[in-house]
């Protein structure tokens, strides 16, 4: 699954926080899942705005190492977060059979590097549980909680502490002035 349009996936699941009531009251959210490496991670289908199949990206100076740098999206310039080495792995050997996965962070449009595009999740709040304490606190602050889909465990990203909003900033900054 290359191209995705998010949107037609949330018919059903109309409110803007991308929870809906069941049956007995329940609430649940839809999550986007993907992969980086073997590890599988979600966020929430409402930031989501669209998924792309990889393109080379234009590279600009001085940035963090997870930049990969901007893309041209319809006219919008959209940094590019490369997820696994955000998370301090190294850097994505990126092929046409990887995907960016756009999301909306406010008022900022960001794109985040990834394998692939595993899955959307219906999930029962009350199925999500908290992050355990770990000795590494590096990718431990940037996630919101896990739950249990079909035997395997998926980590929920808070999207938006993945970003440096200073290095976002420089790099449309950046791409304007260029």
């Amino acid at each position: 699954m290359t191209e995705l349009q998010v949107k037609e996936a949330t018919v059903g699941y109309p409110t803007s926080q991308g929870a809906a009531s069941g049956v007995g009251g329940a609430e649940y959210r839809q999550f986007v899942s993907f992969t980086v490496g073997q590890e599988e991670y979600a966020v929430d289908i409402m930031q989501v705005r669209e998924i792309k199949g990889w393109t080379e990206v234009t590279v600009l100076p001085n940035q963090p190492p997870y930049m990969r740098g901007v893309l041209n999206l319809r006219g919008l310039i959209v940094p590019i977060i490369d997820l696994r080495c955000r998370f301090g792995q190294t850097r994505t050997e990126a092929t046409a059979s990887h995907v960016v996965v756009i999301v909306a962070l406010g008022d900022r449009i960001v794109g985040v590097l990834v394998d692939m595009v595993s899955d959307i999740l219906t999930v029962n709040t009350q199925d999500i549980r908290a992050v355990p304490d770990m000795e590494s606190r590096d990718i431990q602050d940037f996630l919101v909680g896990i739950v249990s889909a079909n035997e395997r465990m998926v980590a929920i990203l808070a999207i938006e502490r993945l970003t440096n909003t200073r290095a976002l900033t420089d790099a449309a900054a950046a791409s304007v002035a260029a």
